[in-house]
């Protein structure tokens, strides 16, 4: 059983690797890096929202977001507007149709194959799958604020 373990564990990484890769190669042709195009996936996800905001659900600094922000309103993928109920306060709105319109031709055969993929699994597989990414999302989660605790 242990030798089982280990070989999941490596697929496991592999798996990890190749998403980084993909997504590096998928961000190069729509002109972006692998992380600044799966930004896009959490504003497309969530929708207007502060930078502070940004920066919790990315886990980058402030800092870090004003100039992520930067990029992508120079890329006219999202506008600042001021916030109606506090003109302090800066509201990050993504430009859906924008956004979308770049990624989705890169994207679509993958997600198409993904659904292929799923739809190929017994429901006691998908139960199976289901089960597996909700505790690894926990325990990925866990650790990632076990070290921003640090």
């Amino acid at each position: 059983m242990e030798d089982k373990v280990i070989q999941l564990r490596k697929l496991s990484q592999a798996y990890a690797y190749t998403s980084i890769r993909m997504h590096e190669a998928v961000g190069r042709k729509a002109g972006l890096s692998g992380t600044d195009h799966k930004y896009l996936g959490f504003l497309l996800q969530k929708g207007p929202m502060t930078a502070g905001e940004l920066a919790d659900i990315t886990g980058l600094t402030t800092g870090a977001v004003t100039g992520l922000v930067d990029r992508f309103e120079k890329k006219k993928l999202l506008k600042r507007q001021p916030d109606k109920a506090d003109r302090r306060r800066i509201i990050i709105v993504p430009n859906a149709d924008k956004i979308r319109a770049l990624l989705q031709p890169l994207y679509q055969d993958f997600q198409d194959d993904t659904d292929r993929l799923f739809a190929s699994f017994s429901a006691a597989g998908i139960k199976t799958l289901e089960t597996y990414f909700a505790k690894a999302i926990d325990m990925m989660q866990h650790k990632t604020e076990q070290l921003n605790q640090q």
